[in-house]
């Protein structure tokens, strides 16, 4: 299908790494294929001047989200195109990784077939934002998907407010921590209550379940 490319993949997974890495070679005609485990392994395996055509990038790697590494790549190598993929059910990731600088996105449970194509249509130049399959209940307790203050539509002092309430610390020790008055301090948790539709912080404690607040 394509000739005289190159590819990294990237997965803290070595068998699904290897497996991807084996099916670029062996069904989309790829010349090189090479799997790596964590981010240094990758930008040890990149050659700055012959990047690879491809870069198959996990989601979720050891150090959390991939979005810092997608973004460093599409900065610093635009040719890259960056494929996303991930067994989160978070509908969310692929709006994250599109933000990030991400060329396509596939859910890890896609067919084989599914992958080759979107593969091929990245390196036609075209995207692949199809979605993924959803599998409901499908829990990942241990991974937090990173949001900021802006994403929630709060401003950057309420989002500060914000991450101390997540914490469980009450309005005095927000306050002293910030240097504001409890009052101050008050109206921000009534304007961040009322922006996320909530009643008190027990729901927003709820509501951001799931939620790293950057």
């Amino acid at each position: 299908m394509i000739n005289r490319t190159s590819a990294l993949v990237i997965d803290d997974h070595p068998l699904s790494a290897s497996g991807i890495a084996e099916f670029l070679l062996s069904h989309c005609g790829f010349a090189a294929a090479r799997p790596v485990s964590d981010v240094a392994e990758f930008w040890d395996a990149l050659d700055p001047v012959n990047p690879p055509s491809l870069a198959v990038v996990d989601f979720w790697l050891p150090d959390g989200a991939s979005l810092g590494l997608l973004a460093e790549l599409k900065q610093r190598y635009p040719t890259i195109r960056l494929l996303a993929i991930s067994a989160d059910d978070d509908a969310a990731v692929l709006d994250k990784v599109r933000l990030a600088g991400a060329d396509g996105f596939l859910h890890k449970q896609e067919s084989p077939e599914v992958f080759g194509r979107a593969v091929a249509a990245l390196l036609q130049g075209d995207s692949w934002f199809h979605g993924g399959v959803k599998f409901a209940g499908r829990e990942f307790p241990n991974k937090e998907l990173p949001v900021t203050a802006a994403e929630l539509g709060l401003t950057a002092r309420q989002g500060q407010v914000l991450a101390m309430m997540l914490k469980g610390l009450p309005n005095k020790r927000i306050a002293l921590n910030l240097s504001l008055s409890e009052q101050t301090v008050k109206e921000h948790v009534s304007g961040i209550l009322e922006r996320l539709g909530a009643r008190n912080r027990i729901e927003v404690i709820t509501r951001l379940r799931g939620r790293r607040l950057e």
